[in-house]
């Protein structure tokens, strides 16, 4: 049981370091392009964006379920970028959604014969 829950809280730490990478990836060109930060900032874009294909491979395999996954924790980590590092304030709408779509990335992760076997 014990191993079962690691792997569980292993695939949602991944997916959620994938997000981060990705983010940054497109975070820092944003400050290059629109708030004219140094272009010194295309350095950890690459590296980033490097890391972000790397992890990609640590995932349990590429297909439409992983991704699909993916993209639910990629949305909540998104929106507590939004929260902690953009400073803006979610809505209960942006709350629900995220909540809505953690929930279904933990569906698909954790189906029998699912992503955690």
């Amino acid at each position: 049981m014990d191993f079962q829950i690691t792997k569980i809280i292993t695939t949602f730490f991944l997916f959620f370091i994938t997000a981060i990478a990705e983010i940054l990836g497109c975070y820092f060109p944003y400050l290059i392009l629109n708030q004219g930060k140094s272009h010194w900032l295309w350095i950890p874009t690459a590296i980033s964006l490097a890391v972000f294909v790397w992890l990609l491979t640590l995932h349990p395999a590429a297909s439409g379920r992983i991704y699909a996954a993916y993209g639910g924790i990629y949305i909540f980590t998104a929106l507590i970028w939004l929260k902690y590092v953009d400073h803006v304030s979610l809505s209960r709408w942006d709350i629900m959604g995220g909540l809505v779509v953690i929930i279904g990335a933990a569906i698909i992760i954790l189906q029998p014969q699912g992503l955690i076997r």
